[in-house]
């Protein structure tokens, strides 16, 4: 079957581009604004772009009839600052609790029984619950459609030290049990149990006939 990319129709180019484009990394994005006020928010269409300078881009468009990403963008644009908490499985809870549409006056964060902590470059706090954080601010926002990819420069990374393998270092991604996003409805995918070993082939073990 055969999908035609409806301009007039986003909702379901939506449905089949979240399901194509899976397993996904969530970023549960922290943000203040300039009264001070805390955010969090979950973003699945987000990855690391680059390690030289480190970026990261995350999509942060309105998704038709549902998710409204317009105050973490607003945040990002006035403060120039955010926060990338790594969301684990044990956090997918909190993580959904923090995508509901609350009332501006509601505190996501408390609401999802989650507490912050001083972040050591930025001055938005990242989440204490979160095992890994990314800080970042912002290096370049590309405005599209009815939101925006917010590219972010990585000034300081926090690892929780149990998940940190000093030989590397190296992140012990077996352990920390990071959540994936299959589509945009209510699938995800655990990584605890399911690792697969795929090891790079050099062209001579090609040549040798180890595909």
């Amino acid at each position: 079957m055969n999908f035609e990319v409806d301009p007039d129709n986003p909702g379901k180019v939506y449905d089949i581009l979240t399901g194509l484009v899976a397993p996904r990394p969530i970023a549960l994005v922290t943000t203040q604004s300039e009264t001070g006020w805390l955010d969090a928010a979950p973003f699945s269409a987000y990855n690391y772009l680059c390690s030289d300078p480190p970026l990261l881009g995350i999509g942060m468009m309105d998704q038709p009839g549902g998710f409204d990403a317009k105050t973490t963008r607003q945040n990002i644009k006035t403060g120039a600052e955010f926060v990338v908490n790594v969301v684990t499985e044990d956090l997918g809870r909190q993580m959904n609790i923090c995508a509901t549409q609350f009332p501006d006056d509601v505190d996501k964060l408390g609401a999802a029984g989650l507490t912050t902590t001083p972040s050591a470059r930025v001055k938005v706090p990242r989440i204490r619950q979160a095992h890994a954080a990314l800080e970042c601010v912002l290096y370049m926002t590309l405005e599209v459609g009815h939101g925006a990819i917010v590219l972010g420069r990585v000034v300081s990374m926090y690892v929780e030290d149990r998940f940190v393998d000093p030989a590397g270092p190296f992140v012990r991604a077996r352990d920390l049990h990071a959540l994936g996003r299959m589509n945009g409805q209510d699938a995800y995918v655990r990584t605890e149990g399911a690792f697969v070993s795929i090891p790079r082939l050099s062209h001579a073990e090609w040549l040798q006939g180890e595909r």
